[in-house]
């Protein structure tokens, strides 16, 4: 028998997605960037992950998440993500890339690219980065006609469409939950509101919706901004169904490259996540199986 290195299909990556969403479990989702950071969240045991479009611009521009970051380059990095991954994987499409014309393209596009869903935002472009008054928000009407037009470009049912809102930032409460309940009847099928004001409006607005809330809560080690200082497990209490921790791995790999760097300037000897890392590599990357495979393969090709 040939060994292989085996990968579900995308169809079979958005039905698990799906079923771990109605299952009444509480779904975490790391965000990852790199192939390192997928094999890591797998090797974990966590069933899904995410792309964070505002790590990606850090990771592949040294940029801010403004906006700047094309949709080719999302939808060529989702694919060599997910044509690796045995877990379902979410992009981020930012506001989708235009209007309902353009969020139409940018599904098919990310659909055929192997992800389980996407992020589509509200916020005015050039977009803001972080909380804060000064973002902008289009109108309900404007959002919900490409939530309806990513609804339709969709083949695949099983595609989520992720509508993230930030009127957190510009709206009273009630105008927040008036718009997102728009967004539910256009089709939406997670609501993320973006740094909410606290657990009251959470609870407020898991209570109003009848699809999941789903929330980006920083590292997931401490309260965030983005979460409304709300710590994970009081989040979970709350009935929000997923969180993103965007994040976690990105802080993480930083402050590992860092401190293996400062320990190698000290001439350090002792061991450090560097050399532990280094040490998981090959299993990482299941090395062993690709060289049977290769071997198996030239046996072959000699007869």
């Amino acid at each position: 028998m040939i060994p292989v290195l085996a990968f579900p299909d995308a169809a079979s990556k958005r039905a698990a997605l799906r079923r771990q969403l109605q299952d009444d479990a509480f779904v975490i989702a790391p965000a990852i960037h790199d192939v390192f950071s997928l094999r890591l969240v797998e090797r974990a045991g966590y069933r899904s992950a995410c792309i964070s479009g505002a790590m990606l611009a850090m990771a592949l521009l040294g940029q801010p998440d403004i906006g700047l970051l094309g949709l080719a380059e999302s939808v060529e990095h989702c694919r060599r993500l997910v044509r690796v991954a045995r877990i379902p994987i979410t992009a981020d499409a930012d506001a989708g890339y235009g209007n309902a014309r353009g969020v139409f393209h940018t599904v098919e596009l990310f659909e055929e690219a192997g992800a389980a869903g996407v992020n589509l935002e509200d916020q005015v472009v050039p977009r803001r980065y972080g909380a804060g008054p000064d973002k902008e928000v289009v109108s309900v009407t404007e959002m919900c006609g490409k939530i309806r037009a990513a609804c339709r470009a969709r083949r695949d049912e099983g595609f989520l469409v992720i509508v993230r809102t930030d009127a957190c930032a510009v709206e009273s409460v009630d105008d927040v939950v008036t718009r997102v309940l728009a967004y539910e009847e256009a089709g939406a099928d997670l609501i993320l509101p973006m740094a909410p004001r606290g657990e009251a409006e959470i609870d407020g607005l898991v209570r109003a919706l009848h699809v999941p809330v789903t929330i980006s809560a920083g590292t997931g080690l401490a309260p965030a901004p983005s979460a409304g200082g709300v710590p994970l497990a009081r989040l979970r209490e709350l009935g929000v169904r997923r969180v993103s921790l965007t994040t976690l791995l990105p802080g993480a790999a930083t402050g590992g490259m860092d401190e293996a760097l400062q320990a190698l300037e000290r001439g350090a000897s002792e061991p450090c996540a560097a050399v532990r890392g280094a040490a998981m590599l090959p299993a990482l990357m299941e090395v062993a199986t690709q060289h049977a495979f290769e071997s198996t393969l030239l046996a072959v090709e000699r007869g």
